[in-house]
C-alpha cells in the first residue's frame, strides 16, 4: 500500500502542475481566438430574405471580407423600424440598413429619445419606390378614404412610408397589416382595396401582376411636404410590362435606404471598427457597382446627404480626404463643370418645375437618379 509522502506526492504533484498549465494554456488560446475572432467582424442588420437590403449586405460581405482582417457579418432583420432598435440596444449589432424616413416616423411618434443624437448614417445606398397597388374601381389615391389599404406588417420599412405619406395627405384610411403576399392575394379577391410596397423595383411581388387581374398602380401625389422627406420616383413599363401600358408610366415616390450606425464616439474601439469598414467599403464602392452585385448598386452615391440625419465622423473624414485630392489633381474643375450641366439638364427633364421647389440638399439627394439617367442617355 502506497504511503501519501515521498515520491508519490511529488508525482501527484507534478501532474497537477502539468494540468494547470495545459488549462491555463487551453484558456489563453481560447481567449486570444475570441478577441481576434471579434476584433474586426461587423455586424450588420438588413432585412428578409426577399428584400434587397438582404442582397445589398450578401454583397457587402462577398466584396470586403478579408478573414481576419475585416469580416463583414450580415443578420436578417425585420423592418426598419426594428432595425432602428437592433442598432440602439441589441448587443453586438454595429450597423444597419433602414429607410431614411424612419427619423421623422420615430420622431413623430416619440419611440426613441435622442435619435438625432444617438444614430448617424454612413451613407445613402439605393432609392425603393413606393408602389400603390389598388382594385380598377378605385381611380386616385384620395378615393382610398375609410377602404382598407394594407400598409405591411408592424414595424416594417412599408408601413413606416405609408403612415407618413397618408397622413401627410389627410387620407384617413382603414389600415391592415397582412405580409405582402397574402395582402396581394387578399387585393385579388376583394377583401381589400388596396395595398402598399415600399420595395426597389421592379420588386418580384409585383412582377407577377397583370393589368387582366383587375388592378393598377395609382399615382403619388408629389405636394411639397411630401418632398421634404421624399424624392420623386417614376414606375415605367420596363419596370412592370405586364402592369403598365407601354407609354405610360406612373409617378411616384421614393424613399432613401440608408447605412445607419450608433453614434460611437471616436475614442471607442466600436468606433475605430466601424473606421475600418467605412475605409473599405468606401475605397471599394466600384468593385459593388459591377456583375453580378445587385443593380442598385449602381444609384449610390457616397457624398449624397440625407436631410435630417448626421454623418458619421469616419464616413465625413473619407470624403473630404478624397475632396482635396480631387482639387489638387489636373482637369477635376472641367469635369465638375461638365458634370453639373448635365445635372441640370437631368432635373428639367426628370423632374420639371420641381428643382425651383427644392433646396441644395433635395437637389444632391437626386444626384444618384442623376448617374443611372446620364448612363441610360450616352
Amino acid at each position: 500500500m502506497l504511503r501519501p509522502g515521498g515520491p508519490f506526492r511529488f508525482t501527484l504533484l507534478l501532474c497537477a502542475a502539468v494540468v494547470v498549465a495545459a488549462t491555463s494554456a487551453n484558456a489563453e488560446s481560447y481567449f486570444q481566438l475570441r478577441k481576434k475572432v471579434n476584433a474586426n467582424t461587423v455586424r450588420i442588420v438588413t432585412g428578409s430574405i426577399e428584400d434587397t437590403a438582404f442582397r445589398i449586405g450578401a454583397d457587402m460581405s462577398s466584396v470586403l471580407d478579408r478573414g481576419d482582417d475585416l469580416r463583414i457579418l450580415p443578420i436578417m432583420g425585420k423592418g426598419s423600424l426594428q432595425n432602428v432598435t437592433d442598432i440602439l440596444y441589441l448587443k453586438g449589432v454595429d450597423l444597419g440598413i433602414v429607410q431614411s424616413d424612419v427619423l421623422t416616423y420615430v420622431r413623430d411618434r416619440k419611440i426613441h429619445k435622442g435619435l438625432d443624437r444617438r444614430l448617424n448614417y454612413i451613407t445613402k445606398l439605393y432609392n425603393e419606390e413606393f408602389h400603390l397597388l389598388a382594385r380598377k374601381q378605385v381611380r386616385s389615391l384620395k378615393e382610398l378614404s375609410g377602404r382598407r389599404v394594407n400598409i405591411g406588417t408592424p414595424g416594417s420599412g412599408s408601413t413606416v412610408t405609408a403612415s407618413i405619406v397618408f397622413q401627410t395627405l389627410g387620407v384617413q384610411i382603414n389600415p391592415t397589416n397582412y405580409d405582402q403576399a397574402l395582402a396581394l392575394e387578399m387585393l385579388r379577391t376583394g377583401k381589400i382595396d388596396a395595398m402598399v410596397s415600399v420595395a426597389a423595383k421592379p420588386t418580384d411581388l409585383l412582377s407577377t401582376v397583370r393589368a387582366e387581374d383587375g388592378l393598377h398602380l395609382l399615382e403619388i401625389p408629389r405636394t411639397p411636404a411630401l418632398l421634404q422627406t421624399y424624392l420623386p420616383g417614376r414606375l415605367r413599363p420596363d419596370d412592370y410590362p405586364k402592369l403598365i401600358p407601354a407609354g405610360s408610366e406612373v409617378e411616384t415616390l421614393s424613399v432613401g435606404a440608408v447605412l445607419a450606425v450608433f453614434a460611437w464616439k471616436e475614442d471607442t474601439k466600436r468606433f475605430r471598427n466601424v473606421e475600418r469598414f467605412v475605409n473599405a467599403f468606401f475605397d471599394n464602392i466600384a468593385e459593388f457597382q459591377k456583375a453580378p452585385r445587385h443593380r442598385k448598386w449602381t444609384e449610390v452615391s457616397l457624398q449624397a446627404s440625407v436631410p435630417g440625419w448626421t454623418r458619421f465622423p469616419a464616413s465625413e473624414t473619407w470624403l473630404q480626404r478624397r475632396l482635396a485630392l480631387a482639387r489638387s489633381g489636373s482637369g477635376g474643375g472641367q469635369q465638375d463643370q461638365q458634370l453639373q450641366a448635365a445635372f441640370k439638364a437631368f432635373l428639367e427633364k426628370e423632374a420639371p418645375g420641381l428643382a425651383e421647389q427644392m433646396n441644395q440638399r433635395q437637389q444632391d439627394e437626386l444626384f444618384q437618379r442623376f448617374l443611372i439617367w446620364a448612363k441610360e442617355n450616352q
